[in-house]
């Protein structure tokens, strides 16, 4: 320690309850939720115990309050979801377990609707925490480091190894750079301080949710072995996921099908080949939403073939529920990089050769591209898209895909985020 103070290090400052401001509407969002989940439930059973219901409020109102303490001190960890998933369940179990150790009367029906509440706020609070990334930041000095301090919003440059560093909260250096006895007292400095030291690399992919496709390479992937058990499971997931789902997408495909064989005819299902797992082809079945004979090709925002009625089947992706019978087949998967009719395929892999690494994981009915910049209606927008793609296979995740079901049920029913 007297060797790294010696070279200017000084003390660890801590920013801790400013990254807890992070969880305080999520947090108050998931009391007030399980609170009117809680109430509404024993008023349907008449009960008007009001002293009792008040103590159990107040011990489910701890359970996101005290995991948001928590989770604050975790900053940068991998498995976000999870992590926020084991320990808010703890935490749920512990209040209930206190109640009933004092033999206060609960509703444990109740209980049971908060605590999936309670869990996804505070999971999606997690993963929004760890993946956002602090405003104050410096870029170390290198070769390139003017050109990328303008693309990241101008932020400031650090120059002289020796020179003051500015109030930051990270530091984005150049591995090949930086990891030298030239600049090993600033990184000191920097950890002795609490300043985060990223690659600038790491911080540009999560900043935009993409990879530069020029530069990207095979080889770049690595799956840490949390992510190939991940991978190995999703198959499994993902049956269990449309067999689960099966009560309610049967009643609203029949409907949807009878709705366009009374204003269209038959058939009510549109087939197409498109590009899947390994560059295999397959036949994927969508709902037939435009008028016979006009099928194919992107669509446009006010585009004639539609059949009346269907573009709310088409906002609400009831026309994608046919290919939940291609995931029980094991052509798809429920996320994943948008499979692509075989014309598009061959276009863009002309233009893009990496157009192809899309094939290293299995399609699926939404995925990182779709939430983020929508339908492609030409080669350099499916180029746009397949940055994007690269994204996901590179960081293929559980959390990654909870996020992107949690944006895409947000574009569905509010309109927001890509189209």
């Amino acid at each position: 320690m007297s060797y790294i103070t010696a070279q200017g290090a000084r003390s660890r400052r801590h920013r801790y309850f400013r990254e807890l401001q992070a969880f305080f509407f999520p947090a108050i969002a998931a009391i007030l939720t399980a609170c009117v989940i809680y109430i509404a439930t024993i008023s349907r059973s008449g009960r008007s115990d009001w002293h009792n219901t008040y103590l159990v409020l107040l011990a489910i109102g701890c359970v996101p309050l005290v995991a948001s303490a928590v989770l604050a001190g975790l900053r940068r960890h991998e498995s976000a979801m999870v992590t926020s998933i084991l320990i808010t369940s703890g935490l749920f179990s512990v209040a209930v377990s206190v109640l009933s150790a004092l033999r206060i009367p609960v509703s444990y029906q109740g209980l049971l609707y908060c605590f999936p509440a309670i869990i996804l706020v505070m999971a999606y609070a997690n993963s929004r925490f760890q993946r956002t990334i602090g405003s104050k930041v410096a870029l170390t000095d290198f070769v390139d480091a003017d050109a990328l301090a303008a693309e990241f919003g101008d932020i400031s440059v650090v120059r002289d190894p020796a020179a003051e560093i500015p109030d930051i909260e990270i530091l984005l250096i150049d591995p090949h750079e930086h990891h030298t006895e030239k600049w090993s007292s600033l990184l000191a400095n920097c950890y002795l301080r609490g300043i985060e030291i990223v690659p600038w690399a790491s911080f540009r992919e999560v900043r935009s949710g993409r990879l530069d496709v020029p530069s990207f390479e095979i080889s770049h992937l690595a799956y840490s072995p949390s992510q190939l058990f991940y991978a190995r499971v999703k198959r499994t997931l993902d049956i269990l996921t449309v067999l689960v789902s099966l009560p309610v997408t049967l009643p609203i495909a029949a409907l949807v099908a009878a709705y366009i064989g009374l204003r269209n005819g038959m058939p009510v299902i549109f087939v197409q080949v498109r590009r899947g797992y390994g560059g295999r082809r397959f036949r994927m079945y969508k709902f037939r939403t435009m008028y016979k004979g006009t099928e194919g090709g992107s669509t446009s925002v006010r585009d004639k073939r539609i059949i009346p009625g269907c573009r709310m089947i088409r906002k609400l992706r009831f026309d994608e529920i046919p290919q939940l019978y291609n995931i029980l087949r094991g052509d798809m998967s429920l996320i994943g990089p948008r499979p692509v009719a075989e014309y598009v395929a061959r276009s863009s892999a002309q233009v893009q050769p990496k157009y192809e690494l899309r094939s290293l994981v299995p399609p699926g009915i939404t995925g990182w591209a779709q939430v983020h910049s929508g339908y492609a209606g030409t080669v350099d927008e499916e180029i746009e898209k397949l940055s994007y793609d690269l994204y996901y296979i590179k960081h293929l995740s559980f959390d990654l895909d909870v996020l992107i079901l949690f944006k895409t049920a947000r574009t569905v029913l509010f309109g927001s985020g890509a189209r």
